[in-house]
């Protein structure tokens, strides 16, 4: 009797006995098959309902990446539009400085009053309700970035560089620098000089 795995052509996959669908009920078909068959099985294809899903899938990777530019597009639409309306108001206020020198000049020599202190009073109100501010103290620290020294001379009294006198006020808004402080700096003598200004020691 010839075996299952000798009924095959040369260059064919060996046949083997199988039953058929009802091989378990007796009188069952017998079928023969490749054994490359009995090893990998057909794979189903994929169902509508798979392809829906997946395609779903895309569509909603599609949507959040467009709504993801979306919104960095208005934060930076609203960042350009704020950054280009403080420019400016600076541009505004910087203009009006001049205007505020001259009033404190006239304050100086006492020619603000009546109805004329009344308009300089609105119009500081008004701009440093937009945040224009004023700086510069006497007693203040010296900061080269806020402050601009005039003159500079040596004391014993001082144990840092000090603004002294402040000659024209500084101005800023919010963070941004409109104008720095003029001021009369004083500063320690040097180790070993005692105090007092040194000998051609005019200013800085």
């Amino acid at each position: 009797m010839t075996r299952a795995d000798e009924t095959h052509r040369p260059g064919e996959r060996p046949l083997a006995i199988v039953r058929g669908e009802d091989r378990r009920k007796p009188g069952g078909t017998l079928e023969l098959r490749r054994r490359g068959d009995l090893e990998s099985p057909r794979q189903a294809a994929p169902s509508d309902t798979d392809v829906l899903r997946r395609q779903l899938r895309e569509r909603t990777a599609d949507l959040q990446r467009l709504k993801s530019e979306y919104d960095n597009y208005r934060k930076r639409v609203r960042r350009d539009r704020r950054s280009v309306g403080e420019i400016a108001v600076a541009n505004v206020l910087a203009g009006l400085v001049p205007v505020l020198d001259a009033l404190d000049e006239a304050r100086k020599h006492g020619e603000v009053t009546g109805g004329f202190q009344r308009v300089a009073d609105l119009l500081e109100s008004e701009l440093a309700a937009l945040g224009l501010e004023a700086f510069g103290t006497p007693g203040d620290p010296f900061d080269p970035a806020l402050h601009e020294a005039v003159f500079c001379l040596r004391a014993g009294h001082v144990e840092r560089p000090t603004c002294t006198t402040i000659l024209r006020p500084g101005y800023r808004l919010g963070d941004q620098l409109l104008r720095p402080a003029q001021a009369e700096v004083t500063e320690p003598p040097v180790p070993g000089t005692g105090s007092g200004t040194p000998p051609g020691d005019g200013g800085m």
